[in-house]
């Protein structure tokens, strides 16, 4: 006979196994739908390639600048306390919350033909909507917030004490910084990098209001699906799926590797 501790736990585990599903039968249901047919067909598919490509380096640009941008000011946050500083982590977490096509919409206003900052760029024969600086910022914009937490907390993680021992034996900050600070930080810096790039390459609705061209694959695969219907999308979109989980599994075999490494 179960006791009450065990039926909390069944319950857990029904429920851990119906949100597991949840997100599980809709993947494996796409790859299944398309079919192999359908899936060689994709790979055959330049245009499909091109937006793929464009969405993984506009991804790799937005997270490089997120990591070079994001940890100055995730350093701040988890060292130093001042006044205003719930406001900004408030302004950090907005971009997550708001809808996207807000964001794109914000986006537009600000980097746009017309816009405060664009309007000044356009004069100068710099252009930023309708181009892959424009498809940058709107991957940037939705997705740094997940490194800047992810290297606050790892920053938060180490002792700050580690830092004094280490300039009082006449170490600069610097030097303290990258032989401890950074070191001891570094998994929750790659995991916040690659959930930043993973988000970057999924955003769809600030990417499409600042630039619908050049098409990244979500604006592809919508394109698609608006034009031919669901069988000429589901391909496209399985392919996608494919290649950023194998890419997503990789990253964070590598992440959990440096995690043991750190523990050894």
């Amino acid at each position: 006979m179960m006791g009450k501790n065990d039926v909390i736990i069944v319950l857990f585990a029904v429920a851990a196994v119906l949100v597991l599903l949840m997100l599980f039968i809709p993947v494996i249901n796409l790859i299944f739908s398309t079919g192999i047919d359908g899936f060689l067909e994709a790979v055959k598919n330049k245009n499909a390639w091109r937006a793929i490509f464009i969405s993984f380096e506009a991804g790799f640009f937005a997270t490089l600048l997120s990591v070079i941008m994001g940890i100055p000011l995730a350093y701040i946050l988890a060292r130093k306390k001042f006044p205003g500083k719930n406001m900004v982590e408030s302004i950090i977490d907005l971009p997550i919350v708001i809808p996207h096509t807000v964001a794109g919409i914000a986006l537009l206003l600000v980097l746009g033909r017309n816009g405060i900052i664009g309007a000044p760029l356009d004069d100068m024969g710099i252009r930023i909507a309708d181009s892959m600086a424009g498809i940058v910022a709107a991957m940037m914009f939705v997705s740094a917030p997940f490194f800047i937490n992810h290297a606050r907390e790892g920053f938060e993680s180490v002792d700050p004490r580690m830092e004094n021992v280490a300039m009082s034996l006449g170490a600069t900050r610097a030097r303290a910084m990258a032989t401890i600070t950074f070191p001891l930080s570094m998994r929750n810096m790659m995991v916040g990098a690659i959930m930043t790039w993973a988000r970057a390459i999924s955003e769809f609705g600030a990417v499409i209001v600042i630039a619908y061209f050049p098409m990244v694959a979500p604006t592809y695969i919508y394109s698609r699906y608006l034009e031919y219907g669901l069988s000429y999308a589901t391909p496209i979109a399985a392919l996608l799926l494919v290649l950023c989980v194998s890419i997503f599994l990789v990253l964070r075999a590598i992440a959990g590797k440096w995690r043991r490494y750190d523990k050894d």
